[in-house]
């Protein structure tokens, strides 16, 4: 082989192994943006008002059955 084609190697590995770094980046990048995103805690405090209206009208229900059984309506 000449040395031209082995320097035309070299350039072309180096230049896949920039690209294979930049996707493993941007794919680290969007593990750590989904885990953010679907973090318990996060989606606790996203959707608060929404889980507090559904344990209160839980609540609610729950009293007035246990209150019609104990009254005996």
């Amino acid at each position: 082989m000449s040395t031209i084609g082995i320097e035309t190697l070299q350039l072309k590995a180096l230049e896949q192994r920039s690209q294979l770094h930049r996707t493993a980046s941007d794919l680290r990048a969007k593990i750590s943006g989904t885990r953010e995103k679907l973090r318990f805690s996060k989606q606790a405090h996203d959707h608060l008002v929404s889980v507090s209206l559904a344990a209160a009208l839980v609540g609610i229900a729950s009293g007035y059955g246990v209150a019609g059984l104990l009254t005996g309506r």
